[in-house]
C-alpha cells in the first residue's frame, strides 16, 4: 500500500502544466454537467484539446480519438442544449431516461466502437505501439463514446456509461505515468455518481419521461 501512495505521490510532483490544466478543466466541466449548466462545454473543450496531445504521447490512441470525438461532440452538445423553443426563452432540451429501444442502441452503439477500437489499437500494437493496452483502452474509449453521444442528448444513462469510463481509465492512466489525471478520474467517478442522482430527480420531475 504505502508502495502505490509513493507511486501517486511521484507521479503528482511530476505532473506537467498541461496535464494540470487538463484536469482541472476536466473537473470543472463535469461539475457543471451535473447542475445542467451550458459551461461544460467550453470547459470541456480546454479539457479534451489538451488531452488530445497527452493521449497520443502516452501512445493511448483510444483515448485520443475519444478526446477528438469529445471535441467534436462538445461542439454538438453546445448547440443542442441552447436550442430554444418558440418563444425563444425556454430551453428545447430537457433531461429524459432512456426507452428499452434507446438502451439496446446504446449497446449496440457501444459494441461496435468497442471492436472498431480495440481491432485498431491490436494492430497498432503489433506495428508501431508496443505500449498499447487495446481491451483496457478500447473498453475506457468505448464507453466514453457512448457517455458523450448521451450526453449531449440529456440522457440519464449517459451518467452511467461515464461511470463504466472512470472505473476503466484510473488504472490506465496511472499505469501510463498520468498520476494526476487517475487522480482527475477518482474525482470523476464520485462526481459521476452524484450526477446520475441529480438527473433522475430532474427526469422524474420532467413531464416527458422519454424523448
Amino acid at each position: 500500500m504505502s508502495d502505490i501512495l509513493h507511486a501517486i505521490y511521484t507521479g503528482l510532483m511530476q505532473t506537467g502544466w498541461v496535464e494540470a490544466i487538463a484536469v482541472i478543466a476536466g473537473i470543472a466541466s463535469v461539475w457543471y454537467s451535473r447542475k445542467e449548466n451550458i459551461l461544460v462545454f467550453p470547459t470541456g473543450l480546454v479539457n479534451t484539446t489538451f488531452y488530445i496531445y497527452l493521449s497520443y504521447k502516452g501512445h493511448l490512441l483510444g483515448e485520443a480519438s475519444v478526446n477528438l470525438y469529445y471535441t467534436i461532440m462538445s461542439i454538438y452538445g453546445w448547440y443542442l442544449w441552447t436550442r430554444t423553443k418558440e418563444d425563444h426563452k425556454t430551453i428545447a432540451l430537457e433531461i429524459t431516461s432512456s426507452t428499452k429501444k434507446e438502451w439496446l442502441q446504446q449497446l449496440s452503439f457501444f459494441g461496435l466502437f468497442y471492436i472498431v477500437i480495440f481491432t485498431a489499437l491490436s494492430f497498432a500494437k503489433n506495428a508501431f505501439a508496443p505500449e498499447a493496452i487495446p481491451w483496457a483502452d478500447a473498453f475506457a474509449s468505448a464507453t466514453a463514446y457512448t457517455g458523450m453521444w448521451l450526453m449531449a442528448k440529456k440522457k440519464v444513462e449517459s451518467w452511467i456509461w461515464w461511470i463504466l469510463t472512470n472505473i476503466a481509465s484510473i488504472p490506465l492512466y496511472f499505469i501510463k505515468g498520468y498520476a494526476f489525471t487517475s487522480v482527475q478520474f477518482l474525482v470523476l467517478l464520485i462526481l459521476a455518481f452524484a450526477g446520475l442522482q441529480s438527473w433522475k430527480q430532474k427526469a422524474k420531475s420532467n413531464p416527458k419521461k422519454t424523448q
